[in-house]
């Protein structure tokens, strides 16, 4: 796993947020993070996952691996046999079926 710091900073700034900023939304000391950002320190994989998923990107791009910022996965951190069944259920439906879903969500919301 090769760690790319400028990725690193490139979405955080991307994100308009300062580095005492994404150090308190990864709850971390605003010094460990900046060794992040400076190459100082190489995260671990559990770290870089935790950063991806905060930032809204995958560890792929935070290593270099893909240009693609995007995440293609998501994390799902509960444990409601429901929400698992939803999200692996809904993992390989057409953009329009998922649309639909969302919309219904919404309406559910409000």
């Amino acid at each position: 796993m090769n760690f790319c710091p400028d990725r690193l900073i490139k979405i955080r700034t991307e994100l308009g947020i300062t580095k005492s900023e994404a150090a308190r939304l990864l709850n971390m000391s605003a010094m460990g993070y900046g060794r992040y950002e400076n190459g100082d320190r190489t995260p671990s994989y559990q770290t870089i996952s935790f950063i991806a998923q905060k930032f809204g990107t995958s560890v792929e791009y935070l290593c270099g691996e893909t240009s693609k910022k995007s995440c293609v996965d998501y994390l799902v951190t509960s444990d409601s046999p429901e929400l698992h069944f939803i999200v692996e259920t809904l993992q390989n439906e057409s953009k329009d079926n998922l649309d639909l879903v969302v919309e219904y969500i919404k309406k559910l919301h409000s």
